[in-house]
């Protein structure tokens, strides 16, 4: 029985990043020889324990055989007799692939150093293409570690693009999309994760109605890079690390994916035209009902952003009511940090100034400051007290816009 450290963790330190779990595999030992040494079993597909100190997983060297579609279509084979190379050969890719003893030691058979150092990420074998799954994971990949200089092998994208093509995408549950799309839209960067997927054909299958945006021409007064594709991941890009941000700016132009060609590059009405597809998506992904609430928002409402300074008071008080403002500051703040998101997210505007979110802030405070039992003490209540709260919350913003100008 020998334990030997794996995957994510020998990569990383390799790679002189920080390692936050650790994987451990074990050779030569049975469920059984487990059990009595105290690991808890959690595997239902296969066996894994957590050890009984440090809760890290352990899990016993197996195999598996492609027995249906989908990233659960496996039989898997675990008994003593399996090798750590047999185990480490299931891997998805060569950086994943290592292993290291309780000395320091690392094994290393489907040369994963040698892909670290190239910066290369390249699947293990053949195999590969038996877990559709793994193109989203590869994809994520990227997105981590692009600021490295990694980038998928020539000989990886060509079988991704194999599977794709054989219709093996089609059959992963909506579920497991989500969380490797929710994972990816965290990392470093999220363009490359749907740069990497166009590439290989898998979005056209997994995000149809973002697929379709590339190619879609816009104005160049305010697009100077044309292409909405490129828009997205430029927008992408510039946003914060946040996953209902970064997901609301991945879809808040999928209406200029349905403009009629002979109106472009004009996108007039892509708000209203883009919320049933964003609906769509948020429904076939399962995505939760904060980030579709807020995407839903953002698709809507992001030219009223833009254009803060020229909206009435009356205008901006809707705005507020529909986005829920008032009630969930927090939303608000993601609303506004995926429209400058948006408005960054241009050839050459990369950096350039975005007062109108603090011109929002502030009209969102002075709506909020409205003190209802101001209004209650002077003896207004039930519909007249809404109206009263209306008038003076009008009131406040019409004050703002008077004292705040229009910059420039």
């Amino acid at each position: 029985m020998k334990t030997y450290l794996v995957g994510g963790a020998v990569r990383d330190r390799l790679l002189h990043r920080p390692v936050h779990e650790r994987d451990w595999v074990v050779v030569g030992a049975t469920e059984a020889e487990m059990l009595a040494q105290g690991f808890r079993p959690v595997g239902k597909d296969f066996p894994v324990f957590l050890h009984p100190q440090t809760s890290e997983e352990y899990a016993l060297a197996r195999t598996e055989r492609k027995s249906g579609h989908g990233y659960g279509g496996f039989t898997v084979y675990a008994s003593p007799d399996v090798t750590l190379e047999q185990d480490l050969e299931r891997r998805d890719l060569t950086v994943n692939a290592m292993a290291e003893t309780e000395d320091g030691e690392v094994i290393d058979p489907y040369q994963g150093r040698a892909d670290l150092d190239a910066r290369l990420l390249r699947h293990v074998s053949p195999a590969f293409s038996e877990d559709p799954l793994r193109i989203l994971r590869v994809a994520r990949f990227a997105a981590r570690y692009a600021p490295l200089g990694f980038s998928v092998a020539p000989e990886t994208m060509t079988l991704m693009r194999g599977m794709v093509d054989a219709g093996e995408v089609e059959h992963l549950v909506p579920e497991r999309v989500w969380k490797e799309i929710s994972r990816a839209l965290t990392e470093p960067r999220p363009d490359i994760f749907i740069q990497v997927l166009r590439d290989c054909g898998a979005l056209k299958v997994l995000l149809p109605e973002v697929d379709c945006l590339f190619g879609v021409p816009q104005p160049p007064l305010h697009h100077p890079e044309v292409d909405t594709g490129d828009h997205i991941l430029r927008a992408l890009r510039q946003a914060p690390a946040d996953l209902p941000v970064r997901f609301a700016v991945l879809v808040h132009d999928l209406g200029k994916g349905i403009t009629p060609e002979h109106v472009l590059p004009s996108h007039r009405g892509h708000e209203a035209a883009g919320l049933p597809l964003v609906k769509e998506v948020c429904q076939r992904l399962r995505v939760p009902n904060p980030i579709t609430t807020l995407s839903l928002g953002v698709c809507e409402y992001h030219l009223h952003c833009h254009k803060a300074f020229e909206l009435r008071p009356q205008t901006i008080l809707k705005m507020l009511r529909a986005l829920d403002a008032l009630r969930r500051p927090e939303r608000f703040e993601q609303f506004l940090e995926s429209c400058e998101a948006d408005a960054r997210g241009r050839l050459g505007l990369e950096d350039r100034e975005y007062p109108q979110v603090d011109y929002l802030r502030a009209a969102r405070d002075s709506a909020a400051n409205v003190d209802p039992q101001v209004l209650i003490s002077e003896g207004f209540q039930g519909a007249e007290l809404g109206k009263a709260l209306d008038r003076a919350r009008l009131q406040a913003l019409t004050n703002l816009k008077n004292t705040y100008g229009t910059p420039g």
